[in-house]
Protein backbone atom coordinates (compact mmCIF):
# COMPACT_ATOMS: atom_id res chain seq x y z
CA UNK A 1 0.00 0.00 0.00
CA UNK A 2 1.19 3.54 -0.83
CA UNK A 3 -0.28 6.35 1.22
CA UNK A 4 -0.69 9.55 -0.84
CA UNK A 5 -3.98 11.45 0.58
CA UNK A 6 -4.98 8.67 2.27
CA UNK A 7 -2.13 7.01 4.67
CA UNK A 8 -4.84 6.75 7.52
CA UNK A 9 -7.13 4.57 5.68
CA UNK A 10 -4.54 2.46 3.80
CA UNK A 11 -3.61 2.15 7.44
CA UNK A 12 -7.26 1.08 8.65
CA UNK A 13 -6.98 -1.63 6.03
CA UNK A 14 -4.14 -3.08 7.82
CA UNK A 15 -5.19 -3.05 10.88
CA UNK A 16 -9.07 -3.26 10.93
CA UNK A 17 -9.72 -5.76 7.79
CA UNK A 18 -10.25 -9.24 9.09
CA UNK A 19 -9.80 -11.54 6.26
CA UNK A 20 -8.32 -8.82 4.20
CA UNK A 21 -5.10 -9.76 1.35
CA UNK A 22 -1.77 -9.25 3.31
CA UNK A 23 -0.09 -6.90 3.40
CA UNK A 24 4.00 -6.57 2.74
CA UNK A 25 5.45 -2.68 2.60
CA UNK A 26 3.41 0.22 3.55
CA UNK A 27 4.98 3.23 1.71
CA UNK A 28 3.44 6.61 3.89
CA UNK A 29 4.04 9.85 2.04
CA UNK A 30 3.49 12.82 4.69
CA UNK A 31 0.59 10.80 6.14
CA UNK A 32 -0.46 12.38 10.00
CA UNK A 33 -0.39 9.43 11.76
CA UNK A 34 -0.13 11.01 15.26
CA UNK A 35 -2.51 13.31 14.24
CA UNK A 36 -1.97 16.73 13.77
CA UNK A 37 -3.01 20.20 16.24
CA UNK A 38 -4.00 22.30 13.58
CA UNK A 39 -6.83 22.46 11.01
CA UNK A 40 -4.83 21.24 7.55
CA UNK A 41 -4.60 23.58 4.56
CA UNK A 42 -5.92 26.38 6.43
CA UNK A 43 -2.91 28.79 6.28
CA UNK A 44 -1.80 31.89 8.86
CA UNK A 45 -4.10 34.67 7.91
CA UNK A 46 -6.57 36.21 10.36
CA UNK A 47 -9.78 35.14 8.75
CA UNK A 48 -8.14 31.56 8.72
CA UNK A 49 -6.88 31.61 11.86
CA UNK A 50 -10.27 32.77 13.29
CA UNK A 51 -12.08 29.80 11.68
CA UNK A 52 -9.61 27.35 12.92
CA UNK A 53 -10.17 28.50 16.56
CA UNK A 54 -14.33 28.25 15.98
CA UNK A 55 -13.59 25.03 14.33
CA UNK A 56 -10.95 23.50 17.33
CA UNK A 57 -14.02 25.09 19.59
CA UNK A 58 -16.70 22.18 18.56
CA UNK A 59 -14.09 19.80 16.85
CA UNK A 60 -14.93 16.63 18.47
CA UNK A 61 -18.96 17.17 18.36
CA UNK A 62 -21.04 14.80 16.53
CA UNK A 63 -21.67 17.09 13.73
CA UNK A 64 -18.06 18.17 12.96
CA UNK A 65 -16.67 14.45 13.57
CA UNK A 66 -19.30 13.38 11.14
CA UNK A 67 -19.27 16.02 8.50
CA UNK A 68 -15.44 17.32 8.25
CA UNK A 69 -13.10 15.10 7.63
CA UNK A 70 -9.89 16.02 9.08
CA UNK A 71 -11.60 16.44 12.46
CA UNK A 72 -10.67 12.45 12.47
CA UNK A 73 -7.46 12.99 13.10
CA UNK A 74 -7.65 16.61 14.32
CA UNK A 75 -5.31 16.33 17.88
CA UNK A 76 -5.49 18.94 20.36
CA UNK A 77 -2.51 17.51 22.71
CA UNK A 78 -4.15 20.42 25.80
CA UNK A 79 -7.30 18.97 25.25
CA UNK A 80 -6.48 14.61 25.45
CA UNK A 81 -9.95 14.12 27.08
CA UNK A 82 -12.44 15.79 24.86
CA UNK A 83 -10.23 14.12 22.12
CA UNK A 84 -10.52 10.67 23.41
CA UNK A 85 -13.98 10.72 23.99
CA UNK A 86 -15.15 12.46 20.87
CA UNK A 87 -12.40 11.87 18.00
CA UNK A 88 -13.90 8.74 16.23
CA UNK A 89 -11.33 7.49 14.31
CA UNK A 90 -7.34 8.36 15.03
CA UNK A 91 -8.17 7.25 18.73
CA UNK A 92 -9.39 3.77 17.37
CA UNK A 93 -6.60 3.53 14.83
CA UNK A 94 -4.07 4.31 17.28
CA UNK A 95 -5.68 2.48 19.57
CA UNK A 96 -4.66 5.12 22.01
CA UNK A 97 -8.15 4.46 24.54
CA UNK A 98 -7.41 2.35 27.20
CA UNK A 99 -10.67 0.60 27.60
CA UNK A 100 -10.60 -0.22 24.26
CA UNK A 101 -7.48 -1.35 23.08
CA UNK A 102 -7.54 -4.42 20.61
CA UNK A 103 -4.40 -6.45 20.66
CA UNK A 104 -5.66 -7.77 16.68
CA UNK A 105 -4.26 -4.35 15.29
CA UNK A 106 -1.01 -4.80 16.74
CA UNK A 107 -0.82 -7.79 15.85
CA UNK A 108 -1.93 -6.92 12.24
CA UNK A 109 -0.26 -3.89 11.75
CA UNK A 110 3.61 -5.16 13.57
CA UNK A 111 3.15 -8.27 10.38
CA UNK A 112 4.28 -5.18 7.81
CA UNK A 113 7.94 -6.47 6.48
CA UNK A 114 8.49 -2.68 5.73
CA UNK A 115 7.04 0.32 7.00
CA UNK A 116 8.12 3.39 5.12
CA UNK A 117 7.40 6.80 6.67
CA UNK A 118 8.39 9.60 4.42
CA UNK A 119 8.41 13.22 6.55
CA UNK A 120 8.67 16.49 4.00
CA UNK A 121 11.74 18.63 5.89
CA UNK A 122 9.48 22.20 4.93
CA UNK A 123 5.49 20.75 5.66
CA UNK A 124 3.35 23.68 7.00
CA UNK A 125 0.21 21.52 6.66
CA UNK A 126 0.72 18.79 9.50
CA UNK A 127 1.65 20.17 12.75
CA UNK A 128 4.00 19.22 13.66
CA UNK A 129 5.62 17.58 10.23
CA UNK A 130 7.06 14.77 12.34
CA UNK A 131 3.73 13.37 13.26
CA UNK A 132 4.68 11.47 9.76
CA UNK A 133 6.99 9.69 11.62
CA UNK A 134 4.72 9.01 14.56
CA UNK A 135 6.88 11.99 16.37
CA UNK A 136 3.85 14.26 18.50
CA UNK A 137 3.51 16.53 21.44
CA UNK A 138 3.38 15.61 24.94
CA UNK A 139 -0.05 15.16 26.76
CA UNK A 140 -0.71 18.35 28.16
CA UNK A 141 1.59 20.88 26.39
CA UNK A 142 2.23 21.75 22.31
CA UNK A 143 6.09 21.70 23.62
CA UNK A 144 8.63 19.79 22.96
CA UNK A 145 7.98 18.19 19.46
CA UNK A 146 8.96 14.24 20.47
CA UNK A 147 10.66 11.63 18.31
CA UNK A 148 8.34 8.57 17.83
CA UNK A 149 10.60 6.74 20.09
CA UNK A 150 9.54 8.63 23.11
CA UNK A 151 5.67 8.48 22.73
CA UNK A 152 3.25 6.44 24.31
CA UNK A 153 2.06 4.80 21.56
CA UNK A 154 5.90 3.71 20.73
CA UNK A 155 7.15 2.82 24.13
CA UNK A 156 3.51 0.74 25.41
CA UNK A 157 3.43 -0.35 21.66
CA UNK A 158 -0.09 0.23 21.19
CA UNK A 159 -0.35 -0.36 17.48
CA UNK A 160 3.25 -2.77 17.04
CA UNK A 161 5.41 -0.06 15.92
CA UNK A 162 8.27 -0.39 18.39
CA UNK A 163 8.34 -3.69 17.33
CA UNK A 164 8.51 -3.08 13.67
CA UNK A 165 11.37 -0.88 14.56
CA UNK A 166 13.43 -2.92 16.99
CA UNK A 167 12.96 -5.69 14.32
CA UNK A 168 14.60 -3.25 11.68
CA UNK A 169 11.78 -2.89 9.69
CA UNK A 170 10.76 0.77 10.07
CA UNK A 171 12.54 3.46 7.19
CA UNK A 172 12.31 7.16 8.84
CA UNK A 173 12.68 9.18 5.55
CA UNK A 174 12.89 12.81 5.42
CA UNK A 175 12.67 14.38 2.20
CA UNK A 176 13.18 18.30 0.95
CA UNK A 177 10.03 20.19 -0.13
CA UNK A 178 6.54 20.99 1.49
CA UNK A 179 3.61 18.64 1.68
CA UNK A 180 3.30 16.29 -0.24
CA UNK A 181 5.77 17.86 -2.87
CA UNK A 182 7.62 14.48 -3.59
CA UNK A 183 10.25 14.57 -6.38
CA UNK A 184 10.63 12.06 -9.41
CA UNK A 185 14.10 11.04 -7.67
CA UNK A 186 13.25 10.68 -4.31
CA UNK A 187 10.04 8.32 -5.59
CA UNK A 188 12.67 6.24 -7.38
CA UNK A 189 14.59 6.06 -4.25
CA UNK A 190 12.16 5.85 -1.53
CA UNK A 191 9.13 4.43 -2.98
CA UNK A 192 10.01 1.85 -6.04
CA UNK A 193 12.41 -0.72 -4.37
CA UNK A 194 9.28 -1.24 -2.19
CA UNK A 195 7.09 -2.88 -5.49
CA UNK A 196 8.18 -5.73 -6.66
CA UNK A 197 6.53 -6.06 -9.57
CA UNK A 198 5.55 -10.21 -9.98
CA UNK A 199 3.42 -9.41 -13.11
CA UNK A 200 2.64 -7.26 -16.13
CA UNK A 201 0.19 -5.00 -14.14
CA UNK A 202 2.96 -4.63 -11.35
CA UNK A 203 5.18 -3.42 -13.84
CA UNK A 204 2.33 -0.76 -15.17
CA UNK A 205 1.45 0.29 -12.24
CA UNK A 206 5.49 1.30 -11.53
CA UNK A 207 5.67 3.49 -14.83
CA UNK A 208 2.76 5.32 -13.95
CA UNK A 209 4.24 6.16 -10.63
CA UNK A 210 7.75 7.65 -12.16
CA UNK A 211 5.74 9.57 -15.01
CA UNK A 212 4.06 10.88 -11.89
Amino acid sequence: IIGFRGNLIGRAVIEYCEGGPPVKNFISIGGPHAGTASVPLCGSGFLCVLVDALIQLEIYSNYVQAHLAPSGYLKIPTDMTAYLQGCKFLPKLNNEIPSERNITYKERFSSLENLVLIMFQDDAVLIPRETAWFGYYPDGAFNPVLPPQETKLYTEDWIGLRTLDEAGRVKFVSVPGGHLRISRSDMKKYIVPYLTPSCGSSKQSIRRILSY
